[in-house]
C-alpha cells in the first residue's frame, strides 16, 4: 500500500495541480502577462492563495509533529540575482515553470518550446555552480535563519499576518476592478 501511494499520491497531486491552475487560467501566458501589465491579478491571487494555505499547512505540519523545518543558508545575493532572473524570464516567456507544464499538458507549443530553455538554463546553472558557489552564493550570506528567528515573532504570527495582508490586497484589488468596470 506505501508503494502504492509513493507512485499515485504524487501522480494525483500533480494532476490536481494542474487543473487547479488550467481552473485558475494561469496557464495562459496573456494571463501572466498581463500580471506584469498591472492589468490582471489572477496570477498574483492565484499564487498568494497558494502560499498563505500551504504555508499554513507547513506550520500544522510542524506544529503536530508530522514535519520539521529543514532551512537552507540565505544568500541574499543569490536570491535577488536569481530572483530578477526568473522574473526577467517569466515576463519574456510568459510562464513560470508550473504554469508552463500546465500550458504544455494543454497542448502550448510554445510553452513547451521554453520549457527546454528552462532545462538549458538548469544545465548551465549546474555546470556554471562551483564559479557560482564561490563568487556569488557565498556574498551576504546570513547562513541558516528564517524571519521568526530574526524578530523574534512566532510562525504563526508571520502566517496570521501575512493570510490578513493577503486578504486585505485581495480586496483591495477587486474593489479597484469594480469601480473601473
Amino acid at each position: 500500500m506505501t508503494t502504492m501511494l509513493a507512485i499515485f499520491g504524487p501522480l494525483l497531486m500533480g494532476g490536481a495541480f494542474g487543473f487547479l491552475l488550467q481552473r485558475g487560467k494561469v496557464t495562459s501566458c496573456n494571463v501572466i502577462e498581463n500580471q506584469f501589465r498591472l492589468r490582471d491579478f489572477t496570477v498574483l491571487k492565484v499564487m498568494g492563495t497558494a502560499i498563505v494555505v500551504g504555508g499554513i499547512g507547513v506550520l500544522l505540519l510542524i506544529d503536530t509533529g508530522n514535519s520539521k523545518y529543514y532551512v537552507k543558508d540565505a544568500n541574499i545575493l543569490g536570491v535577488a540575482l536569481g530572483a530578477a532572473l526568473f522574473g526577467v524570464g517569466m515576463v519574456v516567456y510568459g510562464y513560470c515553470p508550473g504554469t508552463a507544464l500546465g500550458a504544455i499538458a494543454s497542448g502550448s507549443v510554445h510553452a513547451l518550446v521554453g520549457a527546454l530553455g528552462m532545462v538549458a538554463g538548469a544545465i548551465l546553472y549546474a555546470l556554471s555552480f562551483d564559479w557560482l558557489k564561490s563568487h556569488v552564493l557565498n556574498v551576504w550570506k546570513l547562513g541558516k535563519i528564517r524571519l521568526p528567528d530574526i524578530t523574534g515573532v512566532p510562525d504563526a504570527a508571520w502566517f496570521v499576518g501575512l493570510a490578513v495582508c493577503a486578504a486585505l490586497f485581495f480586496w483591495w484589488i477587486e474593489s479597484r476592478g469594480a469601480r473601473k468596470a
